[in-house]
């Protein structure tokens, strides 16, 4: 009996081990995934502090637009009410003559046709900012998954930039695209496929290093055969219309940073993709206005 005792007892103290060993498992697994949620949340907020960064900076940038129409209208109204004054003063002395008369009238119409000039302008800029905020958060929504220092979008002088560094691209004093690099140049080719009212230019630069290899004499052999191998990837792989892309060298004489670190240099080795307003579109509402 007793010893039927001490069998039991050891067998309840070894079903007690293994719950014991099981919760322990579980309490884990439960860890484990709070953490991971964790870091996912830290993700998110940052990229929603980057957005709303992006939506701050293009709200001031529209305000101060705003700020000049206002100003440029308050001249116009100011120089039409002038106009009108002269006008009906004039209109009562017997003294001024139809031709007069006549020329102050034409001036007025040029007047209106100038105002319409302007507010069309300004119109087609704020067209343009919302598209530039458009295209920054697709592209960044569609580039999440890559390593912010490899790959940067943002807006400068009034076009989106995507700057991707050497290191992904290609490998070191190369200008063949790497394969695995061609999965982000497809993300940004979707993105401008959608915008066909935008032309593409593709910037090669380089650090001040001087570089000599085989036919490459230079920095700017280097960077422009890198922009040609970018531009014909988005081309051939991925169906950005050739006559929408342009490519060029800059070589070392564009730097981001300082190329007297090593940190600098690592940061002027890139592609930019430009994304731009069709230049003809632009002049042609430049003519457009000025004919009048």
């Amino acid at each position: 009996m007793k010893n039927v005792l001490i069998i039991c007892a050891g067998l309840a103290l070894l079903s007690s081990c293994a719950a014991s060993k099981k919760q322990k498992a579980e309490l884990a697994n439960l860890q484990s995934a709070h953490e991971k949620t964790l870091a996912d949340l830290n993700n998110c907020d940052k990229k929603t502090l980057d957005l709303q960064s992006t939506i701050k900076s293009k709200d001031a940038d529209l305000a101060n637009k705003v700020t000049q129409l206002a100003d440029l209208q308050s001249q116009l109204d100011y120089m039409k009410k002038t106009n009108n004054n002269l006008l009906d003063r004039m209109s009562d002395l017997s003294v001024v003559s139809k031709q007069g008369a006549e020329s102050i009238k034409k001036s007025l119409e040029t007047l209106n046709e100038q105002t319409k000039y302007v507010n069309n302008i300004n119109n087609q800029i704020r067209s343009k900012d919302s598209l530039n905020l458009a295209l920054v958060m697709n592209l960044k929504r569609s580039l999440a998954d890559i390593n912010d220092q490899d790959v940067q979008v943002e807006v400068k002088k009034g076009v989106v930039y995507v700057s991707i560094s050497d290191k992904l691209l290609f490998n070191s004093g190369k200008f063949d695209v790497n394969p695995q690099a061609e999965a982000v140049l497809e993300k940004v080719a979707k993105v401008v496929n959608d915008h066909n009212e935008l032309d593409i230019l593709v910037e090669g630069h380089t650090d001040a290093v001087p570089f000599v290899s085989g036919v490459l004499r230079d920095n700017w052999d280097l960077s422009v055969l890198r922009a040609t191998a970018v531009s014909r990837v988005l081309q051939t792989k991925f169906g950005v219309a050739p006559t929408r892309l342009t490519a060029g060298g800059r070589g070392e004489y564009a730097p981001k940073d300082d190329n007297a670190t090593p940190e600098g240099r690592k940061s002027n080795r890139r592609t930019e993709i430009i994304l731009t307003p069709k230049l003809d579109q632009f002049f042609n509402l430049l003519s457009s206005g000025q004919g009048k």
